[in-house]
């Protein structure tokens, strides 16, 4: 079973399950195009150390495609993040809090800065 995502206006509106039999005879005549994702990949990564990656994350609906890239782009959780262009993730400006201790965080968009709690 493989992935497909359906892209228009280069968003994901659409990701479905298929054979890739029954795929390559698949017909949709509604706008837009299918690319295959992986489930397997994030952040440029596969979760298989002996597998390939595949566009860089896998898609879900609302992401953006990036066809220069070839990559699914999350969609932005806060305006002042910025895109890493190797994984396709937003990130904070500021490094999130020591990931060793056990206290939680959550950003602060109106001082760029992480909170506790």
């Amino acid at each position: 079973m493989a992935h497909y995502a359906k892209i228009v206006n280069n968003i994901v509106t659409q990701v479905i399950v298929a054979e890739a039999d029954f795929f390559d005879s698949f017909i949709d005549t509604s706008p837009g195009k299918w690319i295959q994702t992986s489930y397997n990949t994030h952040a440029g990564v596969h979760s298989d150390s002996d597998g390939t990656p595949l566009r860089k994350n896998f898609a879900g609906v609302g992401f953006t495609y990036d066809e220069t890239k070839d990559a699914f782009i999350p969609p932005k959780r806060y305006p002042s993040w910025l895109l890493n262009d190797s994984t396709c993730q937003w990130e904070p400006p500021v490094a999130y809090p020591d990931a060793d201790s056990d206290e939680r965080y959550s950003w602060n968009e109106e001082t760029n800065t992480w909170d506790l709690g």
